[in-house]
């Protein structure tokens, strides 16, 4: 699907054939297409309807979230995370980043969405590991004052960033994707896509402020002030954002990806 999504010679049928392959996945893809997220007045009835009326890009988002929503609804113990709580944080960052790429005119919408959604796919790599070591991180957040991702580098000798961004590199995805996920705590650091590093960032750190999906990461979470002058995004903005990703949330409960059994 990344393949296909990212040749210019594709066409709506290629990616329907490879959808229609899994029943599990068509059925998820349709019923995204057709959730409030998207909010079309009439009914999307096959594939190839979503794939021409909603873009490759949004496709390519549909197909991601469908196919890590059981990866990401596990319980993260090693980051104080109930069962699905990941998924929730994910799915609102990703539609929180959308929020802020149509405001501040980024050009692919779709794409803020799907590094949003992804940015902490590094967290269920790292959880078990973090496990063994839960306590001695918390003990540095609380006793150093030192943000998350700097006790969660210092125990472990990396932060889930950047093993995040190397998932993503299995995951053979973009650049563009990669870097937003490795540097989505450090926007201003990242080499090539910047803009979209800090949609992502303020977009995650805006749902810590909410509470959506709150483990002990968001025990100490800095909101980078260069990132909203980058996206000359005031308070007032950030709160315009804050409100329309509540109204964007109100049905989080029935997301319309059902886990495989």
């Amino acid at each position: 699907m990344i393949s296909l999504t990212d040749d210019p010679n594709s066409t709506a049928k290629d990616l329907n054939d490879v959808i229609s392959q899994d029943q599990s996945l068509t059925a998820s893809v349709l019923r995204l297409a057709n959730s409030a997220y998207y909010g079309f007045p009439r009914r999307i009835s096959t594939v190839t309807e979503a794939i021409i009326l909603l873009g490759f890009n949004a496709i390519r988002g549909l197909v991601l979230a469908a196919s890590v929503h059981d990866v990401l609804n596990r319980e993260m113990s090693g980051y104080a995370l109930g069962q699905g709580e990941l998924w929730r944080h994910s799915y609102a960052c990703g539609i929180g980043a959308r929020i802020i790429a149509r405001r501040v005119k980024f050009p692919i919408i779709d794409q803020a969405f799907t590094a949003g959604l992804l940015h902490d796919i590094g967290k269920v790599v790292l959880n078990f590991f973090l496990q063994d070591v839960y306590q001695e991180v918390t003990r540095r957040i609380e006793k150093e004052k030192v943000p998350f991702m700097v006790a969660e580098a210092t125990v472990l000798g990396f932060d889930h960033a950047a093993v995040g961004a190397r998932v993503a590199e299995a995951w053979n995805l973009p650049v563009e994707l990669a870097e937003p996920i490795a540097y989505h705590h450090q926007p201003m650091a990242a080499p090539n896509h910047r803009r979209l590093a800090a949609i992502v960032h303020v977009s995650d750190a805006i749902c810590i402020m909410m509470g959506i999906g709150l483990g002990i990461d968001g025990l100490c979470y800095p909101l980078d002030p260069q990132a909203l002058e980058l996206l000359e995004l005031d308070q007032a903005a950030v709160e315009q954002v804050m409100s329309q990703l509540a109204d964007g949330l109100v049905d989080w409960q029935d997301f319309p990806v059902s886990s495989k059994k």
